[in-house]
């Protein structure tokens, strides 16, 4: 009988890795929690629509990359839906401040999310079909301040942070304004008359974006192509003086944080709600991406509330690729990011197990990290099996429980000493 494995491109998640996932995000919600973050949880699937007229129906995501499916009603007379994985989940996010009537707050509302998303992508290093996200979201009525340049470089220096603060290094941040709807609609028209007379010596994708959505030609990585993008007209010839004037702020709020940056013309983010400021952080080559180093991006959503039905309400939000933020952390890191558990209990036979379950008991009440062994080892192979996970073993035979007095090795020291009862919790702490 064949062996049953993960479908391709997913992947369990094991420990020790898991430890450094449930770091990252600890840090995440450290950092979000001190910028006036909560957490939205909203559902992994959602009507297709939703998607169709967030993201856009001629992007790459909603056109060839969505996990869709008809879900018939249990009865003859009930109607059935189309629903979708989520690909994304800044639409969704969406949807929830406009169905619990968030805006009608009058406030500022600041929402983080960690969780999966799906695509139908090709699966590669650091990109899998079930995939990892966490982002965050500010929106609200222009009233509550969400328009604020202060708004878009506050995100930015947020991220700034939180990068900093895990230790990623060589950060660069690309930021790029695509301007107001109408402003966009003057590019992409102006995108199109300079791609007619060349788009047939471009890749077949790219022929069909130049037609449905020429922005995303921008975003292209086709190398035989890049000749003819480099010449193509720029945004910021097209930006309007409100928006040139929002830019200008943003840059002069992230000047004053400190927040290094380099602006790239090209970024222009091929999804359709993006409105002003978009932005990208990459890593340096050599941190374990391969030659696509983003591991984050995000902008400004102005229009999207309204796309999707719901009142004005300006917003600017991001996602990183968790997935793609862990492997960079490995890549970088000079030592391992897993840690060790305080003790291991080994038990001198069988007799002892009671005993040492309930000292693991007391210990881990105190607020320490302890694995227990069993009574059947020898001598050696507990100590074997402790050296792998913990710091330092606590040999318990029949002298230590009458006693009170344990035995205690540690590893890194190669020293063994005394204990008394009352004072092993304190002595095991690091």
């Amino acid at each position: 009988m064949a062996i049953l494995k993960a479908v391709r491109g997913t992947r369990d998640l094991l420990p020790p890795e898991t430890e450094l996932w449930n770091k990252v995000e600890a840090a995440a919600r450290s950092v979000f929690a001190r910028y006036g973050f909560g957490e939205i949880r909203t559902p992994i699937f959602e009507t297709t629509e939703l998607f169709a007229r967030g993201v856009g129906e001629e992007t790459d995501i909603v056109s060839k990359e969505m996990y869709t499916w008809e879900d018939r009603g249990r009865a003859e007379s009930d109607r059935g839906q189309s629903l979708t994985l989520r690909p994304e989940n800044t639409a969704g996010v969406v949807r929830a401040y406009i169905e619990h009537k968030l805006g009608e707050t009058g406030s500022l509302q600041k929402l983080f999310y960690i969780g999966p998303q799906f695509r139908r992508e090709r699966p590669q290093r650091g990109r899998y079909r079930q995939f990892w996200q966490i982002g965050a979201e500010v929106i609200g009525p222009a009233t509550s301040g969400s328009e604020s340049p202060v708004r878009d470089a506050e995100v930015l220096e947020m991220l700034a942070t939180l990068l900093d603060e895990l230790g990623i290094t060589g950060w660069r941040l690309a930021l790029n304004s695509v301007g107001s709807a109408a402003d966009r609609a003057r590019y992409s028209t102006a995108l199109r008359e300079a791609l007619a007379p060349v788009k047939h010596k471009m890749c077949e994708d790219n022929q069909r974006r130049a037609e449905t959505n020429p922005l995303r030609v921008l975003d292209s990585k086709d190398e035989n192509d890049q000749e003819i993008i480099n010449g193509l007209p720029k945004i910021a010839d097209f930006l309007g003086e409100d928006s040139r004037e929002h830019f200008a702020q943003v840059r002069a709020a992230l000047d004053a944080c400190h927040v290094r940056y380099i602006i790239d013309p090209r970024l222009v983010r091929g999804l359709d709600y993006y409105t002003r400021t978009t932005f990208e952080f990459t890593v340096p080559d050599g941190s374990g991406l391969g030659t696509q180093n983003a591991i984050l991006g995000g902008g400004r959503y102005d229009g999207l509330s309204e796309m999707l039905g719901g009142p004005k309400a300006p917003g600017i939000g991001f996602a990183i690729g968790e997935d793609r933020l862990i492997l960079t952390l490995q890549a970088q890191a000079a030592e391992a990011h897993t840690s060790k558990l305080d003790a291991y209990i080994a038990p001198m036979g069988t007799a002892q197990n009671p005993a040492a379950l309930q000292l693991a008991s007391e210990l881990r009440r105190a607020g320490l990290t302890v694995e227990v062994g069993d009574g059947s080892f020898r001598l050696k192979k507990s100590f074997e099996a402790a050296n792998k996970v913990a710091r330092k073993i606590i040999i318990l035979g029949e002298d230590e429980v009458k006693s009170g007095v344990f035995t205690i090795k540690d590893f890194a020291k190669a020293e063994q000493t005394k204990i008394p009862h009352g004072d092993l919790a304190t002595a095991l702490k690091p």
